[in-house]
């Protein structure tokens, strides 16, 4: 595996435990972390510019949910191209592929080794694309 040092990967969770232990470790990995716990906020960091080269995002939010921020990020031509992973403990999930798109879907509980290698595919694919 080869992380690329200092690409931008969101993290959308309101879980502030998963969501800053994430963060910790995505960004010792070399990732530079942009953190949100709310996805109202991070769908407007996207419009204002930022750019990740991946979205980690929770579905069951408070406010605007995972749905509806992927929705909202796919009716934006400008923001519909940023590659997705669903990190969840919705269940269904996989079958509501109709609303999500194109996303990879990784199911709370879960363990670094099953998302890591997910998040570098991206980086790497990011890595290659620039």
């Amino acid at each position: 595996m080869i992380a690329s040092p200092g690409l931008p990967l969101m993290i959308v969770d309101d879980d502030n435990d998963l969501r800053d232990t994430l963060a910790e470790l995505m960004s010792a990995v070399g990732y530079e972390v942009a953190p949100f716990d709310d996805a109202g906020k991070a769908l407007a960091a996207l419009e204002e510019g930022v750019t990740p080269f991946l979205i980690l995002l929770d579905l069951m939010m408070p406010g605007m949910s995972g749905w509806e921020f992927r929705a909202a990020q796919l009716e934006n031509p400008k923001l519909a191209a940023i590659p997705v992973v669903v990190v969840t403990a919705a269940t269904g999930v996989s079958e509501d592929r109709r609303t999500l798109g194109d996303v990879a879907i990784v199911h709370k509980p879960f363990a670094l080794d099953t998302l890591l290698p997910i998040v570098v595919q991206h980086a790497n694919a990011a890595r290659l694309r620039h």
